[in-house]
């Protein structure tokens, strides 16, 4: 098959344990790219913390996207236009903060370009400003704080106390949000329906590419979807045994150039 699109998962797929994207990784991308290919960048970060990425592997020159918040916004790199954005409902967040009130969880969301965090601050929400590089505001009261447009509300704890409350909310927000885990220590929370398997065939629509065109490659549970949307959905070597158990194909791991070894193998042209 003559996979036209592929589409990535950042953290514990493309980059390694450094959070680093290797030369050999970085050489097969471009090399797919050079080749007619086009890149998505599949993330739940913030695009601030995705845009660097999209920059060293030249998405802006490629026409390659970037999937933002788990598909909840979707960007072209060459024109900067937001092909899609699906926004969180704010009518629940005053519920959410209180639900949490007595966990250790920090409740976090975006601005433009910074991170909201409640007072429950906590190591696992420095990981989060770490990866995106960015500014975190600290605010005394997250409802009054978040008067503005969100996509996406992110948790950070100890991964038994979101496990937790991983059950609460999903039995609670049942049919109204999405409650999945991006990483043992942080909880997604987005609009209903919003994931990047359900956000991908929109852009496949935009750009007539068939769903069997599609690969699709990640290591976490918001990465599940769109493995299995994929025509040849890729769980990496590290990836997590649900998500190995419903992909077509597992490949080496993001320490081990998983994802350059895979497109030798079954992307690239010779």
């Amino acid at each position: 098959m003559d996979y036209k699109l592929i589409a990535l998962d950042i953290d514990g797929t493309l980059t390694n344990s450094k959070k680093e994207i290797t030369p050999r990784t970085r050489y097969a991308l471009l090399e797919a790219q050079k080749q007619g290919k086009k890149i998505i960048l599949a993330s739940g970060r913030h695009p601030v913390g995705i845009y660097p990425i999209a920059k060293e592997l030249l998405l802006d020159r490629y026409s390659g996207f970037i999937m933002a918040f788990n598909g909840g916004k979707i960007i072209n790199c060459e024109t900067g236009e937001t092909v899609v954005s699906k926004l969180f409902p704010l009518e629940y967040l005053a519920d959410i903060v209180g639900v949490l009130k007595d966990s250790n969880i920090t409740i976090n969301t975006y601005d433009d370009k910074r991170i909201i965090s409640d007072r429950k601050v906590n190591d696992y929400t420095y990981v989060e400003r770490d990866i995106l590089k960015t500014e975190m505001v600290v605010v005394d009261d997250f409802v009054s704080a978040v008067k503005f447009n969100i996509n996406k509300i992110l948790l950070a704890g100890e991964p038994d106390e979101l496990d937790r409350y991983q059950t609460i909310l999903s039995r609670r927000y049942d049919g109204l949000l999405d409650v999945y885990k991006s990483a043992p220590y942080f909880l997604e929370i987005m609009p209903f329906g919003v994931t990047k398997g359900s956000m991908l065939p929109l852009l496949l629509q935009k750009l007539e590419v068939r769903r069997e065109e599609l690969a699709s490659f990640g290591d976490n549970y918001n990465d599940m979807t769109m493995i299995g949307y994929a025509g040849f959905g890729v769980a990496m070597g590290n990836a997590e045994p649900d998500i190995k158990k419903i992909s077509d194909y597992v490949c080496e791991s993001n320490d081990d150039d998983g994802i350059a070894k895979t497109f030798d193998r079954f992307i690239l042209r010779n």
